[in-house]
């Protein structure tokens, strides 16, 4: 199947929860920004999102600097 990630096409042998979809793109556990079909999920409803064929993501990590 095939999602939009970041504006660029991106294939997934199937359905996936968006933590491990976070993992595979090695993003666990670091400060992200996510919207799905262009509604912003919450932090604690990553676990509940299931990304499914077609669906428009935009992941944005979160970096300190100055």
């Amino acid at each position: 199947m095939t999602i939009i990630l970041n504006g660029q096409q991106h294939s997934l042998s199937s359905e996936i929860t968006l933590p491990d979809l976070l993992e595979s793109l090695g993003l666990s556990g670091k400060p992200v920004v996510v919207e799905l079909n262009q509604e912003a999920i919450l932090p604690r409803n990553f676990a509940q999102t299931l990304i499914q064929a077609n669906d428009q993501l935009e992941i944005i990590t979160l970096a300190a600097g100055g």
